[in-house]
């Protein structure tokens, strides 16, 4: 496969897993197609695919290479290539996938264009070899990845700005750290300068991303920068009427952090705090390095400053060893903190970390039973925040037109994340991609609320 007749090969991307790889995806897709690569959807056929994988559970490795398989079948003469963490965490496997031909380190993603002309070139010298480019190198790699972006595929108002890679943190049940190395921090200026581009592209909301954006930390000759830095210079930079923080570890809430990040009035009211339990025994089994009374301090200082701030967090049910009354701890933290909403996972056993080998593994009729009692708990403290909303007028960033039994409606965020719909009425070429007052009337379904302009 080459250059034919000055066409170049169609290549199609597929992504699983966080929001960093869809950011590392978007990427690449940008850099093939100015490279002058034809990009087509995943469904279609395609002479070159790229499939960028996620490992963090046991489930997510297995769809990754099923996307893999999935791939060669479509079109059993193109090159595919594998990136992303499954390949980091799973060589050996990778080793003996025939479907596989190309395979791709985490950290010289940016280097994809030279890797598939490379490869083009030099293919026929050696068929059966499996092209395996630095799938080590993310173990030892100190330097932070240079990607950018200038649009987004999915969305046209908000957009996701990479600040930091790795993690330092080895939580008992986390593959992470091994698949994307320790901590890495984005260089001050180019965050600063992707910013500036991504708002001349029309963005008004930018989200902050990283493996563990707490952690960002770089040195330069202008001085010393830390998260809270970050957040002002994006927060104040023209024409970015919003930026929000990704996933926080829990300890960056700090006095000093918070009274530095209020005074930038951009900053939205919306914290994702991954708290994975509410009882202590099971955190230190967890190796989380906090405990649930320093959580709730920094829930209480959060609040202090965003009295109606939304807090979200994560949470993990079925660890090994979790007792009954572990269990019910972790319950009545939760509604002690009252979370405006919480994704609920129960514990998969993951191959390479410390807890996969740790005694009393929870049975699964009773993760689901814990699950369950946790997702009714959110539904209705999720509604509870919202129902505090009713009656006020708020700001929304509108940013797309969906049908709803029937009837048009235009949905958007609010600061707070709060999902909110009006009537279309025609009104879409008026607000979309606006950021407009509204009253909210109440609910549309159970997770968006009705409003009127």
């Amino acid at each position: 496969m080459s250059v034919v007749h000055g066409k170049m090969p169609s290549v199609a991307l597929h992504n699983l897993g966080c929001k960093v790889n869809a950011y590392e995806t978007e990427a690449m897709t940008e850099m093939l197609e100015n490279a002058g690569f034809e990009i087509v959807p995943f469904k279609d056929d395609a002479d070159i695919y790229i499939i960028n994988t996620c490992t963090v559970t046991n489930i997510a490795d297995r769809k990754s290479r099923q996307m893999l398989h999935k791939a060669k079948k479509k079109n059993k003469d193109a090159i595919v290539i594998a990136t992303g963490c499954y390949v980091q965490v799973a060589a050996d496997d990778i080793l003996k996938d025939n479907a596989i031909d190309i395979v791709v380190g985490n950290d010289v993603k940016r280097n994809i264009v030279e890797i598939i002309k490379d490869y083009l070139e030099n293919k026929d010298l050696d068929s059966t070899k499996k092209n395996i480019i630095d799938i080590n190198d993310v173990k030892v790699k100190r330097e932070f990845e240079e990607l950018n972006i200038e649009k987004s595929i999915e969305e046209k108002t908000r957009a996701y700005i990479k600040i930091q890679d790795g993690c330092n943190q080895f939580c008992s049940y986390c593959i992470i750290p091994f698949a994307r190395g320790r901590v890495r921090s984005r260089i001050f200026k180019n965050i600063e300068t992707e910013a500036k581009r991504l708002a001349d592209k029309g963005f008004k909301e930018l989200v902050l991303t990283g493996i563990h954006i707490s952690s960002y930390e770089y040195e330069d000759e202008s001085g010393k920068y830390t998260l809270a830095d970050v957040v002002d210079v994006i927060g104040n930079t023209e024409g970015i009427e919003r930026v929000r923080l990704g996933s926080l570890e829990p300890r960056i809430i700090t006095k000093e952090f918070m009274e530095k990040i209020s005074k930038t009035d951009s900053v939205c009211p919306h914290f994702h705090l991954s708290l994975q339990s509410g009882c202590d025994e099971t955190l230190n089994r967890m190796n989380r390095k906090y405990t649930s009374g320093e959580f709730y301090e920094g829930v209480k200082l959060i609040r202090e400053y965003y009295p109606d701030a939304a807090i979200t967090t994560d949470v993990i049910v079925g660890f090994p060893g979790e007792t009954d009354e572990e269990f019910e701890k972790t319950k009545e933290f939760l509604e002690k903190v009252a979370f405006s909403k919480m994704h609920i996972f129960k514990y998969s056993v993951r191959k390479g970390t410390r807890a996969a080998h740790m005694e009393n593994q929870i049975p699964e009729e009773i993760k689901a039973l814990r699950s369950n009692a946790l997702l009714e708990l959110n539904d209705r403290m999720l509604k509870d925040y919202q129902e505090r909303f009713i009656g006020k007028e708020i700001e929304v960033l509108f940013e797309e037109e969906t049908e709803f039994n029937g009837e048009k409606y235009i949905v958007g965020h609010t600061m707070e994340y709060v999902k909110v719909a009006v009537k279309s009425e025609n009104k879409g070429n008026d607000i979309i991609e606006k950021i407009c007052k509204v009253k909210i009337e109440g609910f549309l379904d159970n997770e968006i609320m009705l409003a009127m302009l």
